[in-house]
């Protein structure tokens, strides 16, 4: 296992996402994941998996604190008070006393940052969470969140990244701040098993391209969050801690490959191209 350490945090760099997957499917992934020997398991309360990911651990036998589980509380929570309530809703989902970790899903200008952050502080010292970090927060709104926090305060921005989008902004805007980067979408949707370059890569390791692709992501220390729905994939997305890309196989990827091939934009998602 490699693990991301940043301010006080030590996350599992692998994790298992469960965007979009139902709850009895979440359930049986979630509970094979573990048993493969994933730690880190990553919901969210717009999901609607929460209780069948808390199945999965409690049928799983592993150790609570083995695991390192994250939720993220949705836009309409993000009132004080209305934050830790959510909260309190998502441990008695998840039947945990706390999460590891929780993120603000995506911003929400209709409330004042400075608020919601105070509530998610607040769910931190309250013993809701052992962390606090943001999903889907370009460049200059994580300067602004890490400004209002304090430094130190926040662990990760969650954002889309694979090798067809580039997020070098925010990527060095986290790295000077202190903040570590996760990256859902890892596989791009599965687009990348279709990639000739990742494949040729792949090829001279002995992996497929979705195995590159989460090495190219954990070469930069980025946590990867890939999804599936069946074992065999889960099993082969775990298989990524034997072997590493060299400079020139990054500097390909990053020069063929890298774009801006956005595959989750919903109508409020923030304007990422003004930083």
């Amino acid at each position: 296992m490699q693990y991301v350490e940043v301010a006080g945090a030590r996350i599992p760099s692998v994790g298992f996402g469960t965007f979009e997957l139902e709850s009895d499917v979440t359930q049986r992934i979630v509970r094979h994941a573990l048993e493969v020997g994933y730690r880190h398991i990553d919901t969210a309360q717009m999901y609607n998996n929460e209780a069948a990911v808390g199945r999965a651990l409690a049928d799983s036998g592993v150790d609570r604190d083995e695991v390192f589980v994250t939720t993220k509380i949705w836009l309409e929570s993000f009132r004080n008070g209305d934050l830790q309530r959510s909260l309190d809703e998502s441990l008695q989902r998840l039947g945990v006393e706390r999460v590891d970790l929780t993120l603000l899903h995506w911003p929400n200008p209709e409330v004042p940052l400075a608020e919601t952050l105070q509530a998610l502080l607040d769910a931190r010292d309250s013993g809701r969470t052992r962390h606090i970090g943001v999903s889907n927060f370009p460049s200059k709104l994580m300067r602004q969140v890490s400004d209002i926090a304090g430094p130190g305060q926040i662990v990760t921005n969650q954002v889309e990244y694979h090798p067809f989008l580039n997020q070098r902004a925010v990527l060095d805007s986290a790295r000077h701040l202190g903040i570590a980067v996760s990256a859902y979408c890892p596989l791009a949707r599965g687009e990348v098993f279709g990639n000739a370059v990742l494949r040729r890569i792949g090829e001279r390791h002995g992996k497929n391209p979705g195995q590159v692709a989460l090495r190219w992501l954990l070469d930069q220390n980025v946590v990867a969050l890939p999804r599936t729905r069946t074992e065999a994939h889960a099993e082969a997305n775990f298989e990524v801690f034997d072997f590493t890309l060299s400079e020139a196989e990054h500097d390909q990827i990053d020069r063929d490959l890298q774009g801006h091939r956005r595959l989750i934009d919903p109508p409020f998602a923030p304007d990422w191209d003004r930083g």
